[in-house]
């Protein structure tokens, strides 16, 4: 993200006390080059028709045994609260709080075998959203490895386009840490996300990062040299940390995302029609999810959607009794407004959180008297998790894998989340056996095991 000083504001959360800035957010247009450059690499990609993705994060780890991977027979510790319901497609049972996608489920296929092995939040997190281990975990958080969107954005860093290649709506978050996991890390922090910040179900929404500050004009923004004076008074040291690297090509497109119609369009929830708002579900999930849509509708490379509030160590009725409906409402809103829009081939849709919960249900107590916290809930799991993928080329209606009779570790078809981002790698077309430079400039491969989920393909 790029911010050009303009005037006085308080200090940003990166600890870095600044004046007022127009809040630039770039990523995957750091590489553009002028003129003749920008022109062919246009050309080239006008042939193409690239398949966007959007990821719904559901962030703090959502039980498989109460969504998609229910065990009705298993002992009343392990089956949970709820029970399962027939889905559209014969054999295909999902949670009773999900109506709405048990009428879909063709659209869409559910992957029950995934695991990575940790109960750590950030540590999951970390190999759920990099693939890598890297010693990230609670004692040491930084993130080590780019993303997966952060990733498709720099492949894609060629594209021309007004909108942002990679987006987060609202924000980027992993276990707290922002952009955290969802950042370029070891591409750069030119790659991370940019942020729309606000509850796009706020009648008073905006997104705060195509605002110009008070002193910066759209006219001065079009005026390329004068762009490029304002930047040059930031401190250098900023730019040592790699936050301008892409500012000797910055070209016209920069202005052009701030004050261009095309992205301020594509921002503006408002303009879409009550019935399909109210598909989605008029709270700040429904709605972010259905900007997600738009942005991909109008060129957004990668959109991530944070669903936040899944640690259910106490409580889990009530609090699952809140989340599903509005994740049924999204899930299913978004699935068949894509087709209806004709873009469902086009987008991906994924749907995980950092880890799954135990298949056996804790008595409420969190290691003190039963229920002295709330009623039972689940605690931290990756031996066992679930992803649901659907569109952008996925076969729909498909179970990949499964687990035991009690839900606790995979049965048959064991994957990793290095199969998973294969998998999407090669539906957004790009090679998983990419390789990108470390800082030694050394190749890395970006997954250890580029493997596909060839059942979904």
């Amino acid at each position: 993200m790029f911010r050009i000083q303009a005037g006085q504001t308080k200090r940003y959360c990166d600890g870095v006390s600044r004046r007022s800035f127009v809040q630039l957010g770039i990523a995957g247009m750091s590489n553009l080059g002028l003129g003749g450059v920008l022109r062919a690499r246009q050309a080239a990609a006008a042939d193409q028709k690239q398949t966007s993705a959007i990821l719904i994060w559901l962030d703090g780890g959502p039980g498989h045994m109460d969504m998609y991977d229910m065990k009705p027979e298993a002992p009343v510790e392990y089956r949970g609260i709820w029970q399962p319901i027939p889905t559209n497609v014969p054999g295909i049972e999902i949670s009773e709080l999900f109506p709405r996608q048990a009428k879909i489920a063709d659209k869409f296929s559910i992957v029950r075998s995934l695991h990575h092995d940790t109960g750590d939040h950030f540590a999951g997190a970390h190999r759920m959203l990099t693939t890598k281990n890297m010693g990230v975990g609670g004692a040491n958080t930084p993130g080590k490895f780019p993303s997966l969107g952060a990733l498709v954005a720099y492949q894609r860093r060629q594209q021309v386009s007004n909108i942002p290649s990679y987006v987060s709506v609202p924000v980027a978050s992993s276990v707290g840490l922002r952009p955290g996991y969802f950042g370029g890390n070891l591409l750069g922090v030119q790659h991370d996300p940019f942020q729309t910040e606000g509850d796009p179900s706020k009648a008073d929404f905006q997104v705060q990062n195509l605002s110009l500050s008070e002193g910066l004009a759209v006219d001065r923004l079009d005026d390329r040299q004068g762009l490029r004076r304002e930047l040059d008074r930031i401190s250098r040291q900023v730019e040592s940390r790699g936050q301008f690297d892409a500012l000797d090509r910055f070209d016209q497109q920069a202005a052009a995302f701030v004050s261009g119609e095309k992205a301020r369009q594509a921002f503006d929830i408002s303009r879409e029609d009550d019935a399909i708002r109210d598909r989605y579900g008029r709270q700040n999930w429904g709605q972010s999810t259905l900007l997600a849509r738009r942005l991909v509708e109008a060129g957004a490379s990668f959109v991530t959607v944070h669903f936040g509030g899944w640690d259910h160590h106490w409580n889990l009725q009530s609090g699952m009794e809140n989340h599903l409906p509005q994740v049924d409402a999204a899930v299913a809103g978004l699935f068949t407004d894509l087709e209806e829009r004709g873009i469902l081939e086009t987008t991906l849709v994924i749907l995980c959180g950092e880890f799954s919960r135990t298949p056996r249900m804790n008595d409420g107590g969190n290691g003190g008297p039963p229920l002295s916290k709330g009623t039972p809930g689940r605690d931290h799991w990756g031996n066992s998790m679930f992803c649901l993928l659907g569109g952008g080329g996925v076969r729909g209606g498909q179970i990949v894998g499964s687990t035991n009779s009690r839900g606790e570790r995979p049965a048959t078809r064991p994957l990793r989340p290095d199969n998973l981002h294969a998998t999407i790698y090669r539906c957004l077309g790009i090679d998983p056996s990419l390789q990108i430079l470390d800082h030694s400039g050394r190749p890395t491969p970006v997954l250890d095991d580029p493997s596909v989920i060839e059942e979904l393909l």
